[in-house]
């Protein structure tokens, strides 16, 4: 395999650079015959390259990189975080202007959860933004049955157990909206994302979860965004989020 500095690299992942698909779509690709290198049909997708010398056609075309791109989109519930699903659901790609071509969501949102998800092709980016180092804010507004009580929102605020053999929770922010016996409503800023990390840890505390919004990732917020419709980010939310995120501001490498 090359060293660190070596511009050769395996033909899937050239693809995948450039932004054109994800890994999984360009070693199908690849496999399919779709992708020629210096005028000779590959088939193997774990080929190494010099993706600065050798010249790669993708269906015909010059394999050129794509411009950087990032979407938010105000998710409904009833809509899977896939692009596509197995058991024929509606994919949150389904509400994406077909004409912007491949971004990837980062990370996901559940069916019943509702909020802001983000799409990009810059995978450095979207690295940046889930890992959990990062400590990168995302704010939900949960909707829960029964009480929260002040030592209910002392457990959130210093970690809890949820179950998932990874320890307590990092420290949230936990703040009550409105409590009227029968169910609640709290803000809750989280700094990681295990697996349907809000709902687990509300169950934790013994109440169920009656509806999940994501309001937040660190500065974004879905203000002006209508329920279903989406949007590009601008150069300066890009800019806001890679520096909440920690991200490089170098050239991305998927």
């Amino acid at each position: 395999m090359p060293g660190p500095q070596s511009t050769e690299k395996s033909l899937d992942r050239v693809i995948v650079r450039c932004g054109l698909c994800s890994r999984t779509q360009a070693r199908l690709a690849i496999a399919q015959g779709r992708v020629e290198v210096d005028g000779v049909v590959v088939t193997e997708p774990d080929t190494w390259i010099d993706e600065v010398r050798a010249r790669v056609r993708f269906d015909g075309e010059p394999l050129a990189a794509r411009p950087r791109a990032t979407w938010m989109l105000h998710k409904p519930t009833g809509y899977v975080t896939a692009r596509i699903d197995h058991r024929d659901r509606p994919t949150v790609c389904d509400l994406m202007p077909a004409s912007i071509g491949w971004l990837a969501p980062v990370g996901r949102l559940d069916l019943e959860t509702s909020g802001l998800l983000l799409f990009t092709n810059d995978g450095e980016l979207a690295r940046s933004v889930l890992d959990p180092e990062s400590c990168l804010e995302k704010t939900y507004v949960v909707r829960c049955s029964g009480s929260l009580d002040d030592q209910d929102l002392a457990l959130l605020r210093n970690g809890i157990d949820i179950g998932d053999g990874q320890g307590k929770t990092r420290p949230a922010r936990a703040e009550r909206l409105s409590d009227d016996g029968r169910e609640c409503t709290t803000l809750l800023r989280i700094h990681e994302g295990r697996n349907r990390q809000v709902r687990r840890m509300v169950r934790a505390l013994g109440h169920g979860v009656l509806a999940l919004h994501r309001s937040h990732i660190g500065p974004l917020s879905l203000t002006g965004l209508e329920v279903g419709t989406s949007r590009a980010l601008t150069d300066a939310e890009v800019a806001a989020l890679r520096a909440a995120a920690g991200a490089s501001t170098r050239s991305p490498a998927p």
